[in-house]
């Protein structure tokens, strides 16, 4: 099973406002940058998503080591989405989970993997990090410029 380095990322301007994200993915000495946006959305929305594009984009199952700044990300993956799914989406407090669609698109690409989910530090000098961030962030200008 190929061991696969993925780091990710998402950004807006504006919470909600326009966003982006971005992911490396790192397998021995290939790499491959992704990245997207949209012009009305959340911090939140980017994070989920840079993980599921990063997850969808591997053709096969892989031993994954996932790098997130996102709280967000790395607890509502590894903890609170068991909660989520046994209560059908809601939270402790009865009200439906946000982002629920990308919460199950995010559940059903780690089906086909073994994640191990880490948090790091965000802006604070960690190179993977950093470079997805700027990555994130110039998506952004591309969707506010495609907007003008």
């Amino acid at each position: 099973m190929k061991h696969v380095q993925i780091y990710t990322d998402g950004a807006c301007r504006g919470n909600p406002g326009p966003g982006g994200w971005g992911a490396l993915m790192r397998y021995g000495s290939h790499e491959k940058i992704l990245s997207g946006g949209e012009l009305h959305t959340t911090n939140n929305r980017m994070e989920l998503t840079a993980a599921i594009q990063a997850l969808s984009a591997l053709r096969e199952s892989c031993r994954i080591e996932l790098h997130t700044d996102s709280q967000y990300l790395q607890k509502g993956i590894s903890e609170w989405i068991k909660g989520w799914k046994k209560h059908g989406w809601k939270r402790a407090d009865k009200k439906p989970v946000k982002n629920a669609d990308l919460w199950q698109a995010l559940d059903k690409e780690t089906e086909r993997h073994k994640v191990n989910w880490h948090w790091v530090k965000g802006h604070s000098g960690h190179p993977e990090n950093d470079l997805v961030d700027r990555i994130a962030n110039e998506a952004i200008d591309v969707i506010v410029k495609m907007e003008k």
